[in-house]
């Protein structure tokens, strides 16, 4: 059987990724594995049509398809994610329905779910029957164990694609409301207070309600508002995984273009930030994702800590729960606050209209008292994933993040707390005797909210003002 597998490594051969594919060649050698090299040369397959057709017909000649990528920054890379939207929006999409499809990826297992749930989305709606999918380690590969678990991945989808097994889909079609934005006159009352609010989109003619937001969100503030469009910015192209930032902080496009100018001048000195875009197939534009995955270049660092955050979407958001967690997981390892979301997809114009200017007043008031929510799973896993792989594995790559952790407490190992190490142990001891063990369900929750009580003990009452 042959598989076409689309090699989303903006290093072409020289991915890890791919090496766990060069494996599957020597362990199922009566099987042809077509790689096709689709970010590196993504350029090249936009422009030019007979290279997009070549690939087209790869893909319609194999009995079944593998997306094989590195995940980068909760998805595939923006190369890749690029030709996601070609297919799409030239009506490529006959040459992968009814195919046999699987994901195999590799990361540090950071998001690389919800990389494989937006792949999951895409064959989906591509009309191919999604077999499953495989998320090594990125060192995996090196591992006995490992290698035989990809084994047993690759047995499983080659005897689906050989017996014609079905596929259940896993996520309904998009439902697009046929709706025209009209947006009413913004009063200009929302003062920002010296605050200043930078909004990046990728608003594009054809997206009508999405540039009918922005104008409201605009049109409700007292003061000036930075606007940027993303097609305007000169990106001559996205991150190239070469960690060449980890060493030194000096990104591979320094002085090439002006992405980093523009994120350490405008977006990094914001205090509000606004992201506008439309939903294309099941997350935002290749551009935004270029956006996301070049602010790599400041490595595992945040670079929005204390910024208040809010979006303004016009597609079906609501329908895309996985895009949905990307954006608040995004929020949250940045160390910002989420303050709200704003979409087109319900209620009538004046209602959106109320959304906006609310969401203008948000920012604004939140903005004042410095307030960001604590984080959930999201980001408390996120931090801890990054605490330990920079401490370990990854510093030697990583060292301006190894420097910048150590210096600002990211390293927060539990074992370094030697009080609660004591007394965990003490408690332990204490717990083998039969009288203690009895009565520790009860003490145990009343020494839980003790020092609670005592707080709210000690607190003054406060006048009820915000």
């Amino acid at each position: 059987m042959k598989i076409a597998v689309l090699n989303g490594s903006p290093k072409g051969k020289k991915s890890v990724t791919m090496y766990s594919v060069l494996y599957l060649q020597k362990r199922f050698p009566r099987h042809e594995w077509k790689i096709l090299d689709i970010s590196r040369r993504i350029q090249g397959i936009e422009k030019n049509g007979e290279t997009f057709r070549d690939i087209l017909d790869e893909v319609r000649s194999a009995d079944g398809v593998l997306w094989g990528t590195p995940v980068y920054v909760t998805l595939v890379p923006s190369q890749y994610k690029r030709f996601i939207e070609l297919v799409f929006d030239r009506n490529a999409g006959e040459a992968f329905r009814g195919k046999p499809a699987a994901v195999l990826t590799t990361s540090i297992h950071f998001f690389d779910h919800t990389a494989h749930a937006y792949l999951n989305a895409v064959c989906d709606d591509l009309g191919m029957k999604y077999i499953g999918s495989f998320s090594p380690d990125m060192y995996d590969l090196l591992k006995k164990k490992e290698r035989e678990r990809l084994e047993g991945f690759a047995g499983d989808f080659l005897r689906a694609v050989e017996n014609g097994t079905p596929a259940m889909r896993h996520y309904a079609p998009l439902t697009v409301r046929r709706f025209d934005y009209v947006p009413g006159k913004g009063k200009g009352n929302v003062d920002p207070g010296g605050k200043k609010i930078v909004l990046v989109t990728d608003a594009r003619e054809e997206d009508a309600n999405l540039k009918g937001m922005i104008g409201r969100f605009a049109s409700s503030l007292a003061g000036k508002l930075d606007l940027l469009n993303l097609y305007d910015l000169d990106i001559r192209g996205g991150c190239q995984g070469c960690c060449q930032c980890g060493l030194d902080g000096v990104c591979t496009w320094e002085g090439k273009d002006g992405y980093i100018d523009f994120y350490r001048s405008r977006v990094m000195a914001a205090d509000i930030l606004v992201f506008a875009g439309a939903v294309r197939d099941r997350f935002l534009s290749w551009k935004w994702k270029q956006f996301l995955d070049r602010r790599f270049f400041h490595t595992h660092i945040p670079t929005l800590s204390g910024k208040q955050v809010a979006f303004i979407i016009s597609g079906p958001l609501g329908q895309i729960g996985n895009l949905r967690e990307i954006l608040e997981a995004y929020t949250q390892w940045e160390q910002a606050n989420l303050a709200g979301t704003v979409t087109d997809e319900y209620g009538e114009s004046p209602d959106i209209d109320g959304l906006l200017e609310a969401l203008a007043f948000r920012l604004v008031a939140l903005a004042k008292i410095g307030y960001v929510k604590p984080p959930t799973f999201l980001g408390v896993g996120a931090a801890k994933i990054f605490r330990d792989d920079i401490w370990g594995r990854l510093r030697m790559v990583f060292q301006v993040d190894h420097r910048y952790y150590r210096k600002h407490g990211f390293y927060d190992f539990p074992q370094q707390r030697y009080r609660m190490r004591f007394r965990n142990g003490l408690i332990m001891l204490l717990t083998r005797i039969p009288a203690v063990r009895k009565a520790f369900p009860g003490r145990f929750i009343d020494e839980m909210v003790k020092p609670h009580r005592q707080v709210v003990e000690r607190t003054e009452p406060g006048s009820g003002e915000k």
